[in-house]
């Protein structure tokens, strides 16, 4: 641990049990993720925060290119009348919709929209370029950034432009197209838990909360350490829809005109926020080694005494032809002050080496999550040893996020029980949705607990018969809770 002397950072950060949200807003600004801009709701993602989502969307990219996705890019602008061509979808997203009146110093003839998604460009594109069975299906996905015209933001949970991929699929029968949105849905999952260490539960989006134009919206959703729900990412099954609407069609097998079946799915940078909230603590940021973009950083420790530097270079270079991502901290600051920056930054392992170490053939090393120092030997072992520690740490970090996730979901069978928990006990809620008023009961529920439905998980067991709030036949186990 740093001396007291050296905890000048920690002292900019605001403990979590005493306002969680400028914990969050400390740990983005002090351990160099994000910054404001001169533009409202917007941020300027700083190089740390750059190569964090780098390593995201390098390791998601790679799983889609897997599956047989490829990479377009799409226009940013939208012209309105091609919004206005899916009623559903475009009410659900006008209130945030950026219009672009004028070019140079002329009006233009119809107004153009920044791209809240993209699903409207992309059925303009298929109404073009599919005409046959024999062209399905178009697996197709972007990165790119979107803008919608948020009230409140928050950099990465919420901001007026963020960054994200989004995936675009279009099928030849409904079958496929639910199979696709599943396995998306799935990669998402594996993802957060193996890369992230982040457990989410999975399931379907009632029809209150599902994406405007959706037939059917599924989604995983994380638990932050303050019991508070995140959204982490979606897949939606469109049918045929939007194809309808665009006149997008195709010959079938038998030679007869047919509408194809589409999908969306998406993940932004919002993950950092589910990063920092699930796993950071009062010391800064933790990140899982998967996705450090500095797994080890090496501490020279009496770094003027001969043969020290020399010494954390070669530890250095044996992890590197490892393939561990690696650091050497050679600024002129006490050895104090350096443990106390990667900690801030969420390094997951920190090595030191001084002259003793260097004599005694070992260094010194501590893992992010805690515990006591402890000696690596430094010798041919030295890269399996790290290796080894880093999965721990990785494991480690998912059993605490899986523990804080279990032991905050709670069950209600009646709507004071549901109240109580509420407001007393941050976390997940289970309850019993009725299907005919499902939408007005969802209602009454976020105006007496401030909740939303997160969703209807994939597994689970009814817990009553009848709805928390109506007392209707129940249909759905819905997962509540407060969320970002």
């Amino acid at each position: 641990m740093a001396d007291k002397k050296d905890n000048r950072l920690l002292e900019e950060i605001t403990p979590r049990d005493v306002d969680f949200a400028q914990w969050y807003t400390d740990i983005v600004k002090k351990a160099e993720l994000a910054d404001y801009s001169g533009i409202k709701g917007c941020m300027v993602v700083r190089p740390y925060g750059c190569a964090l989502w780098e390593n995201i969307h390098n390791a998601l990219d790679a799983r889609f290119k897997e599956l047989g996705h490829e990479n377009v890019m799409m226009p940013m602008f939208i012209p309105e009348s091609l919004l206005n061509k899916e009623k559903d979808h475009v009410e659900g997203f006008a209130p945030e919709v950026a219009w672009v009146t004028r070019g140079g110093s002329e009006e233009l003839q119809e107004p153009i929209c920044v791209r809240p998604t993209s699903e409207t460009l992309f059925c303009d594109h298929y109404s073009r370029t599919v005409q046959s069975y024999r062209d399905l299906p178009k697996l197709y996905n972007q990165w790119c950034s979107v803008v919608r015209w948020e009230k409140t933001t928050r950099p990465f949970l919420r901001t007026t432009e963020f960054f994200w991929q989004e995936g675009h699929t279009i099928h030849e029968t409904p079958e496929e197209a639910m199979e696709e949105t599943l396995r998306m849905l799935d990669v998402y999952a594996d993802f957060c838990r193996d890369r992230l260490a982040i457990p989410v539960l999975k399931g379907q989006k009632t029809d209150k909360e599902k994406f405007a134009g959706a037939v059917s919206t599924f989604t995983i959703e994380a638990m932050m350490h303050d019991g508070k729900a995140l959204q982490s990412g979606t897949s939606h099954y469109f049918g045929d829809g939007f194809s309808r609407a665009f006149d997008v069609t195709f010959a079938d097998r038998n030679n007869k005109l047919a509408y194809p079946h589409q999908t969306s799915w998406g993940m932004s940078t919002r993950i950092i926020g589910a990063i920092i909230m699930v796993h950071g603590d009062d010391r800064g940021l933790v990140l899982p080694p998967m996705i450090a973009p500095v797994q080890v950083a090496i501490v020279p420790v009496a770094s003027h005494k001969e043969g020290v530097l020399d010494a954390a270079r070669a530890l250095a270079a044996k992890l590197k032809a490892a393939g561990i991502r690696v650091t050497v901290d050679e600024r002129e600051a006490s050895p104090g002050w350096k443990f106390a920056e990667h900690e801030m930054r969420g390094v997951p392992l920190r090595i030191e080496i001084g002259p003793r170490d260097i004599e005694n053939g070992v260094c010194m090393a501590a893992k992010r999550n805690g515990g006591d120092k402890f000696t690596i030997a430094n010798d041919d072992s030295l890269a399996e040893s790290v290796k080894k520690v880093l999965t721990d740490v990785q494991s480690e970090l998912y059993a605490a996020a899986l523990e804080n996730l279990n032991s905050h979901i709670y069950e209600a069978t009646d709507l004071e029980t549901f109240k109580d928990i509420a407001e007393n006990k941050p976390g997940f809620i289970k309850a019993m949705l009725c299907e005919n008023h499902a939408h007005e009961c969802e209602d009454k529920l976020k105006e007496v607990a401030g909740v939303t439905s997160r969703c209807i998980p994939f597994e689970g067991e009814p817990i009553a018969d009848t709805c928390i709030v109506c007392g209707k036949k129940a249909k759905n186990l819905v997962y509540f809770g407060k969320a970002y």
